[in-house]
This record gives C-alpha cells, sequence and structure tokens, in this order.
C-alpha cells in the first residue's frame, strides 16, 4: 500500500494494554477546551459578512461602497478588490502565525492550559476593540489581538485535545475543535443575518458578540484539568498520574503511563525543541504535519469561501440579505459535515476521508468554475436557477471539505509530533496555516477579479496535487496511540528510510 499500513496492536509497545472508560470529568475538559475552536469559528463567519454590509462600508471603506453601489444591479469580479479591506481581514491571520511562537513556550513550559487562558483574553480585548473602533486603525490593532487570541487557542486546544483522548476515539474527539468551529461560523453568519437589518450600528455588534466565547473559555479555562501528557513533561509525574487516572476513569493505567514516562524522558533531553524538528529523524512530521497537511489545507480554497461567502454571492447577483442567508447554508452544511467526520473518522480512517472527499471537491471546482465561464461576467445578473445551482453545488463542497480537509487539517498534524516536539511542531502547524490563510485572504478577491472563474480551476488543480502527497506519503493513524505514532513510520515505504532507531524513545528494536 503506497500510503503505508495501520499497525496492528500487537507490533506496538503496550497499546493493547491501554484501559479507558468516558467519565462526565474527560467529557467536560473536552467540551471546554474546544471552545477555542468556537473563537476561530466565529470569527471566519463575522469578518466576511461584516465586510459586506453598507453600514460598515460606508464608514470604513467608502471606496468600496461607491463601487458596490455603482455595480449594484450587476454582477461584477471586482466589487470587492480592495487591499485595505482584505487587510481587515488577513492582518489577524499574521499576528496569529507570529503569535503561536510565544505560545509554544508557554504551551511547553506552563501546560496547554496555560496558553488556553491566555487566547480567551487577548481575544476578548481584541472583540472589544473592535466594536468600539472608530478608525481603521482601530479595526486592524483589534485583529492583531484577536490573531493573537486565536494563535494561542489554535496552538494549545488540537493538543489538549489529542493528549486527552483515548487512542480509539482520538479522532472523534480532536475534532470537537472543527465542531466547535464550525458552530462558530454558523452563529456568527446568523447573527450578520439579524444585525444587517439594525442601522447603522449592527456591524459593531456582530463584532462585539465574540467576546461571548472568549469569555466562556477564560472562565472554563480556569476550571480545566492539565493534561497527564503536560504535567508529567513539568515534572509533576504524580499529578499527571492522578490526572490520568480521573480521565481514563480507571486505576488501571500502568501502560499508558509507562508510555508518558518514556515520552517524557526523550522530552527533557531535547532543549531545542524547533532545532530538533529539523533532523532528519524527524523528517515525516515536518514534512507531513508542520508544512504540507496545514498549507494544503488552506489551497483547497474554502476559507475564501468562508471569508467571502456573502462578498461571493453579492458578486454573484444575489442581493445584501441573500447573500448572508446563502453563507448561513454553507455554514450548516460545514456542521454537517464536522458530525458526520467525527462519526466515521475513527471507522473509515483519516487516508480515506482525505481521498474520497477530494476528489468530490476537484468536481465541484470544475461545475463551478464551467457554470462562471458560461454564464457570468457580462454585466447580466445570473438566472435564478443558475443562482441556485451555485449554491447547492458550493454546499456540496462545504460538506466534502468539512468531512476532510477541515477537521484532519488540525487531527493529522496533532497526532504525529513525538512528545519532545510535540509544542514546537504545533506551532509550526498553526504559523503555516495562518500564514497561507493571510496570503490567501489578502490575495483571493484580487485574484478573483483577475482571474475570474479561473480561480477555482486553480484550487481543484492544487486538491489533485495535495491529494497524491497524502496517497503516497500519510501512513493511516487511526486508533494508534498518540506516544505510538513514531512506529508508523519504521514501517513506511518512503519514511523508513528517514527514521531509524535512534527515534525510538528509550526502547530498542
Amino acid at each position: 500500500m503506497a500510503g503505508g499500513g495501520f499497525v496492528e496492536a500487537g507490533q506496538l509497545k503496550r497499546a493493547h494494554l491501554y484501559e479507558y472508560r468516558i467519565t462526565g470529568y474527560f467529557v467536560f475538559a473536552c467540551i471546554i477546551a474546544a471552545l477555542g475552536g468556537s473563537l476561530f469559528g466565529y470569527d471566519l463567519g463575522v469578518s466576511g459578512g461584516v465586510t459586506s454590509m453598507d453600514d460598515f462600508l460606508k464608514e470604513f471603506f467608502p471606496k468600496v461602497y461607491r463601487r458596490k453601489q455603482k455595480h449594484l444591479h450587476e454582477t461584477d469580479y471586482c466589487k470587492y478588490d480592495n487591499q485595505i479591506l482584505t487587510l481587515f481581514t488577513s492582518s489577524l491571520y499574521f499576528a496569529g502565525l507570529v503569535s503561536t511562537f510565544a505560545a509554544s513556550h508557554v504551551t511547553r513550559s506552563k501546560g496547554r492550559r496555560g496558553s488556553i487562558i491566555v487566547g480567551s483574553i487577548s481575544f476578548f480585548f481584541g472583540a472589544v476593540l473592535n466594536a468600539a473602533a472608530v478608525n481603521i486603525w482601530m479595526l486592524i490593532f483589534g485583529r492583531i489581538l484577536l490573531g493573537v487570541g486565536i494563535g494561542f487557542g489554535n496552538q494549545a486546544v488540537p493538543l489538549y485535545l489529542s493528549e486527552m483522548a483515548p487512542a480509539k476515539i482520538r479522532g472523534a474527539v480532536n475534532q470537537l475543535f472543527q465542531l466547535t468551529t464550525c458552530l462558530g461560523i454558523l452563529i456568527a453568519n446568523l447573527i450578520n443575518y439579524g444585525t444587517e437589518k439594525i442601522h447603522p450600528w449592527g456591524w459593531r455588534l456582530s463584532l462585539g458578540l465574540a467576546t461571548v466565547p472568549a469569555v466562556l473559555m477564560f472562565v472554563g479555562g480556569l476550571f480545566l484539568p492539565e493534561t497527564p501528557n503536560s504535567l508529567v513533561e513539568q515534572g509533576r509525574v504524580d499529578e499527571g498520574r492522578k490526572v490520568l487516572e480521573k480521565v481514563r476513569g480507571t486505576k488501571n493505567v500502568d501502560a499508558e503511563f509507562e508510555d508518558l514516562i518514556e515520552a517524557s524522558e526523550a522530552a527533557q533531553a531535547i532543549k531545542h525543541p524547533f532545532r530538533n524538528l529539523l533532523k532528519r529523524k524527524n523528517r515525516p512530521q515536518l514534512v507531513i504535519g508542520a508544512l504540507g497537511i496545514p498549507a494544503f489545507q488552506q489551497l483547497t480554497g474554502m476559507n475564501s469561501i468562508l471569508f467571502y461567502a456573502p462578498v461571493i454571492f453579492q458578486s454573484l447577483g444575489f442581493g445584501s440579505g441573500a447573500s448572508l442567508y446563502s453563507s448561513v447554508l454553507t455554514s450548516s452544511a460545514l456542521v454537517l459535515a464536522a458530525l458526520i467526520s467525527m462519526a466515521f473518522v475513527d471507522k473509515f480512517g483519516r487516508r480515506a476521508f482525505f481521498l474520497e472527499a477530494g476528489t468530490e471537491m476537484i468536481c465541484y471546482l470544475v461545475a463551478v468554475a464551467i457554470t462562471l465561464a458560461l454564464k457570468f461576467g457580462q454585466g447580466v445578473v445570473l438566472a435564478k436557477g443558475i443562482g441556485v445551482f451555485l449554491v447547492v453545488i458550493i454546499c456540496l463542497f462545504v460538506l466534502a471539505y468539512g468531512r476532510s480537509w477541515g477537521p484532519l487539517g488540525w487531527l493529522v498534524p496533532s497526532e504525529l509530533f513525538p512528545l519532545e516536539t510535540r509544542s514546537a511542531g504545533q506551532s509550526v502547524v498553526v504559523c503555516v496555516n495562518l500564514l497561507f490563510t493571510a496570503l490567501i485572504a489578502q490575495c483571493f478577491l484580487a485574484s478573483l477579479c483577475h482571474l475570474k472563474y479561473g480561480i477555482f480551476l486553480l484550487f481543484a488543480a492544487l486538491i489533485v496535487i495535495m491529494s497524491c502527497f497524502i496517497f503516497f506519503l500519510l501512513p493511516e493513524t487511526k486508533q494508534v496511540p498518540i506516544e505510538e505514532v513514531y512506529l508508523l513510520w519504521k514501517s513506511h515505504w518512503f519514511w523508513k528510510n528517514y527514521v531509524n532507531d535512534e527515534h525510538v524513545t528509550g526502547v530498542g528494536k
């Protein structure tokens, strides 16, 4: 098999000895931590809606507003092509990619919980500043604070969920992050749909309500337990054992705890985790987890659709209210897809979801491109039937993305890194993810203007490339304990050439 096979329990060190049951304590911890996704999701949903609101444009982007009014009753790829307007969106992601390296230090030295709390505080103040903004620079500074919050949250939350989860249900638990992200997007779109009718300050309410998930995350974070992995890494071994017993609901945790101890001993020997990540033995994690998957997740074009769904639908000839309604449909599809992925990812595996959904996404993007090439761009409002067809196709695209590259783009990297490079690796994941998010956010409207329907063909070609990347280079990680994932590289057709026994944490062959 080109991608490498699943390692059976007998080949792992102690995986078959792990015991667990689902406890209320475990459920509470995972739900509270997963609220970090709602920060990311709410911002994804709210920013696109706000940038299509007339009151917001009149106050901060009058040139865009005048251009929009001039072309109000005709279709136009270039209505919203304004670099300052896109800077409003992308400044958050540039701030997030810088702050994630500070988050790495906090996450490793103070724990995952500490980063979650810091992220919620920064996000809260950013939301307040945005809601009170009276000029563009207040808006952008508020976006920077929001970005710091997302940088810390996205760095810590996927790690927290993967470390707390038993191996057999790690996929579903980790995808709580994606589920709350999707719910945040849906709630933001519903709020935008309502506040768009409140003149002239509805946009302030949309931006200000971002304080609600931040407060919930902060208050909940005060009561969160730290992960056993992090406690052991910090030298709090007895406390780590107690938390492990509590989240697993059993005293029989010797096998899993021994794996944690061995991983921690290897981690303590690493003084420079970022430098260690560059070593030959860590090449699979670097190429797949830290660079490939987070970059490709953005190159699907999905976040462009999420950022600018209202803008896209207005550009395609929908009215302001109809465009926001259409974006509610797409975000609802995203929530449904997240639930599908949570239900089946630990049964069918990560590779199957990547490859099957990738094939669908290519077909949908080509269909959108052909439709726009034939029916759009000559200053004629799209026929209702064609508009409905585009909304349906975009919803199907969202369903495919939402069960594959969306959740798995966070799940798989969080599974791949050994404890000694886990925090550093996750920081690179977040950095690369936000860098490509920011670049695409900054370039998408200009690309839509200049490439027209060709932008969707470009994204389709990129999905072909990333599907090949997954097929040949990613082994299946379903139900493999997180501290034993490194064994997959030793049996992989390609990565076994890079990984040797030096990588084994405390054991021989």
